[in-house]
């Protein structure tokens, strides 16, 4: 296959990763399209800003990058000569950076470990080796050192028809996959997850340290806790966990993040696509499940495996679609899924310290209408006693985003016994609310997205910029001269500050900072700074990450020859002054491939 497109359109579990394009939300709550269609024609065009999170030493790999380049003539913070966008099959960074190579699929993380043989796979090879498909990747330092630390990496999904040699076969001039093996169902299973290794860098390289005292794989089938308001409730109950309090494994894990203690964050998404069967008719679930497109059916796990059947273990997929908290000093640790934050298709949970020492959580439901949110613990931060912090998580409030076309933005409380969140309208107990978080937030009115992903706080400035990656279904009556895309092909960032510049505040203003793909088309409806070369432009913003000196990076996944004439890369994104809404292109991926974390 030349590209993931061709893939996605011959194999379900490249397709599944496509599947946030079909809108699930029901509701007749006002689109972030049609809300910046009418705050653009009261206001006139909308200034913005970018940025993201770092915080202490647990931060993302790119917050360790220089921050001492002088600016350019222009006013940007970025000096470095931008990199010629393109398709080819190589690695391409800019003059006087290096790309290596640091970890691949297979290389092994254990001494006992054997080195990596596609024809050789085994789930208990791969599971003491690195997973399948990166996405998020953070640092968290060890001794607060900025050259030797833990790397996180999340695995997100897999594709099999890569994985096994022999598996997709060419019959009768038609591309055939054949069923998988339970063998090859467990390989699976043990690649998805997370990779916690530790690096450390010598003579200017990074390299892995095998058998790392906290070298750790976290697979499908690692034994984890819900804790929180869900813990125990009915809903979370099956026949192999009567408690509701004990789930196996964690899957289609995208973003994350490192919180101000130095816990590992792995956000779980696409779970619709690894059930099968289904429910007995009116069953109690159905809407619930229906409102997460639970059954998809992409994987083939069901068949071996009654927890990935709801017409057998009905509620499996409750225990699904969580944050996942992970304390990688001690690797003998359970993860917890933390479910105060809501159950949804989680692309990540960056976090950052709030005036009053509450931490706060932003989040993004990574679906075409689906919603921003923002979760804020009820216990305070103590820097000087990790322990202290390692259950705030279960305890704080969920709060989703309606965006209004004065320029506010509204935090909406999703708290059990308060406005339309009562038994009238289903809901029994916060443990209902949180379990179906998309419902109640459509019955706050809040505001559909286009597509949430990365949702980032700025410490430098005091911002919060919210990734929105595309959204290809807005209609044609949803446009109009002051927004003039017909469908949002190449996604936006929209940049928030809270009232007081406090992270933890109910209510704040919204901007749009740019607006991507092609300025040069005109059609396209592209606003990046006129500064802005060919090469600097992009589509589908994804992740994003902020240095030392507060200065921004988004990183993209949707870039491709046929779309926008480049593969996904790292661009810079100067935020302010002059230079604003000016983006210069780092680093290109090869072909087929998604530029992960950061």
């Amino acid at each position: 296959m030349s590209d993931n497109l061709s893939q996605q359109s011959l194999f379900k579990t490249s397709q599944l990763e496509e599947a946030d394009a079909d809108p699930r939300n029901p509701s007749d709550n006002p689109t972030m399209g049609e809300i910046i269609s009418r705050r653009f024609s009261r206001r006139g065009f909308l200034r913005g800003s970018l940025a993201v999170s770092a915080i202490a030493a647990t931060v993302s790999p790119l917050a360790l990058m220089s921050a001492g380049d002088a600016r350019a003539a222009s006013g940007s913070a970025f000096s470095f000569k931008e990199v010629e966008a393109g398709v080819d099959a190589h690695h391409h960074v800019a003059e006087g950076y290096d790309a290596d190579v640091l970890l691949r699929w297979g290389d092994r993380l254990f001494a006992d470990a054997p080195e990596f043989d596609p024809t050789k796979q085994s789930a208990e090879v791969q599971a003491r080796q690195f997973g399948y498909n990166n996405d998020y990747v953070g640092y968290i330092a060890i001794d607060g050192s900025p050259e030797h630390g833990l790397l996180v990496v999340n695995h997100e999904y897999t594709n099999p028809h890569l994985m096994f040699p022999g598996l997709v076969k060419i019959v009768d001039g038609k591309v055939e996959q054949a069923p998988l093996s339970k063998e090859q169902v467990d390989i699976e299973m043990a690649a998805h997850g997370g990779t916690i290794v530790e690096i450390r860098k010598q003579d200017g390289k990074w390299q892995p340290v095998l058998d790392g005292a906290k070298n750790r794989r976290i697979t499908s089938n690692t034994e984890m806790v819900l804790s929180g308001p869900v813990a125990g409730h009915d809903r979370v109950k099956t026949n192999a966990d009567p408690s509701g309090t004990r789930v196996f494994g964690t899957i289609n894990n995208c973003a994350g993040g490192v919180t101000p203690w130095g816990t590992y964050i792995m956000a779980e998404e696409n779970i619709h696509g690894y059930f099968i069967g289904e429910l007995p008719e009116g069953h109690a679930e159905a809407a619930n499940y229906k409102r997460m497109g639970i059954p998809e059916g992409s994987y083939e796990w069901g068949r071996f495996y009654d927890r990935f059947d709801v017409s057998k273990e009905p509620n499996e997929p409750n225990r699904f679609g969580w944050i996942v908290e992970v304390d990688v000093s001690d690797p003998n640790s359970v993860p917890k899924k933390r479910t105060a934050l809501g159950r949804f298709k989680h692309e990540g949970a960056e976090s950052i310290v709030s005036k009053d020492g509450r931490v706060v959580f932003y989040l993004g439901d990574d679906e075409r209408f689906d919603y921003v949110y923002k979760f804020v613990t009820a216990g305070k931060f103590n820097p000087d006693d990790r322990a202290a912090n390692m259950d705030l998580l279960d305890e704080g409030t969920l709060h989703v985003a309606k965006f209004h076309e004065d320029g506010k933005v509204e935090w909406m409380p999703l708290v059990f016994g308060q406005g339309p969140l009562t038994e009238q309208n289903g809901f029994k107990s916060q443990a209902d609310v949180l379990i179906e978080t998309r419902r109640a937030g459509d019955l706050l009115g809040a505001t559909k997205m286009d597509r949430p992903e990365d949702v980032q706080p700025n410490p430098v400035n005091g911002r919060v910029y919210v990734m929105l990656t595309n959204n290809t279904k807005r209609k044609d009556d949803q446009v109009d001269a002051a927004n003039p895309r017909a469908k949002n092909a190449f996604g936006h960032i929209i940049e928030i500050e809270e009232d007081g510049q406090d992270f933890a505040a109910t209510t704040g203003k919204w901007e749009v900072l740019l607006k991507c793909g092609d300025p040069s088309i005109a059609e396209v409806g592209a606003s990046f700074s006129t500064d802005t070369t060919r090469n600097g432009w992009f589509g589908m913003p994804d992740n994003a990450a902020v240095d030392s000196a507060g200065r921004l990076w988004v990183a993209t996944d949707g870039n491709s020859n046929k779309d926008t004439g480049r593969t996904d890369g790292l661009w810079a994104v100067d935020t302010e002054g002059d230079a604003r809404a000016t983006s210069k292109l780092f680093y290109r991926v090869p072909v087929g491939a998604e530029m992960c974390g950061p």
